[in-house]
């Protein structure tokens, strides 16, 4: 009987679930098997010359073209057929091609993650999946949080409880949801003042919490070999203010986005072995965030342990 996995955009790794062996990300629907193990590398390519300063979106002029560039090593390993680990650190370039501000580079934030397959059940001609994930992360390097849109990150830890739920037809369609919800921290600032909706004497900022959705169609074909999605992510904070007429961004913004993607991932084999994968993200909708078009290539290389 054999076992699948996938691979997904902005965030990846590898997996498989018996014979058959594919990439998995924390908001997918596939689990690893025991003791397999896929390490990934993928470069992302994102840039855009819009930003949206609240709901007005305007023109880049006092920087042009923002683009941000990401280097991501990636590993998951199948602890049992149900429980499953996830660990990502990106290392990230930004920079700008007008204005004086210099971008800026390093290791972003430590991503830890666990996924659970509580249901598997044969339902009319596919199978009926929900599946839960929890995952930390922390900031890895001394990075300025307040320099945004330079900025590597937000600079506070994150938890986050995520509920995935999808249906695997027979003949290879597969359709997913996933709905989070992100509990963010505080991060220290190089500044003692700043405005948030009023005055506020500190060195620390807020990072509003926030909700993301994920979705997807997908098709499975070649035994198996060839995945192709088109997927719908939105992330939208539950508090936070707006950026402020010809001001910069900072951690406490609150931050929407809505964006369409496609995904294409392939397997040179169906077992161990190399694998590759490419995707494209489009934001088309936002609040406090860039009119980003993004890019992304990857490798991945799958083995058993155990």
């Amino acid at each position: 009987m054999k076992k699948i996995m996938r691979f997904t955009a902005i965030l990846a790794v590898c997996f498989g679930l018996s014979f058959t062996s594919y990439a998995q990300t924390p908001w997918d629907e596939v689990m690893m098997g025991r003791g397999e193990i896929c390490a990934a590398l993928i470069y992302e390519h994102s840039s855009w010359d819009q930003y949206w300063e609240g709901s007005y979106l305007r023109e880049n002029a006092n920087i042009g073209t923002f683009t941000r560039q990401t280097a991501m090593p990636m590993i998951a390993m199948g602890l049992t057929k149900k429980i499953n680990l996830i660990a990502s650190v990106p290392y990230i370039n930004t920079k700008a091609s007008g204005g004086t501000q210099a971008g800026q580079s390093g290791f972003q934030d430590l991503s830890l993650s666990v996924k659970v397959d509580w249901l598997q059940r044969q339902l009319g001609n596919g199978k009926l999946l929900f599946l839960t994930n929890a995952h930390f992360s922390t900031p890895v390097g001394n990075y300025l949080s307040d320099y945004m849109p330079f900025s590597l990150g937000t600079g506070a830890p994150e938890l986050g409880f995520r509920g995935i739920g999808g249906y695997k037809m027979d003949n290879g369609l597969v359709f997913r949801a996933s709905f989070a919800y992100l509990w963010r921290g505080q991060t220290e600032v190089e500044r003692d003042y700043y405005y948030e909706n009023g005055s506020v004497y500190s060195s620390f900022m807020n990072v509003p919490n926030a909700l993301n959705f994920h979705g997807a169609i997908g098709y499975w074909a070649f035994d198996n070999r060839l995945r192709m999605e088109a997927t719908f992510m939105s992330l939208n904070c539950l508090t936070g203010d707006d950026i402020r007429s010809y001001n910069r961004p900072q951690p406490t913004n609150k931050m929407e986005v809505s964006q369409v993607g496609a995904w294409v991932q392939y397997f040179i084999k169906s077992d161990q072995g190399l694998g590759a994968l490419a995707y494209f993200n489009q934001t088309i909708n936002g609040r406090n965030v860039g009119k980003a078009t993004t890019i992304g290539l990857g490798l991945t290389y799958q083995l058993k342990v155990y």
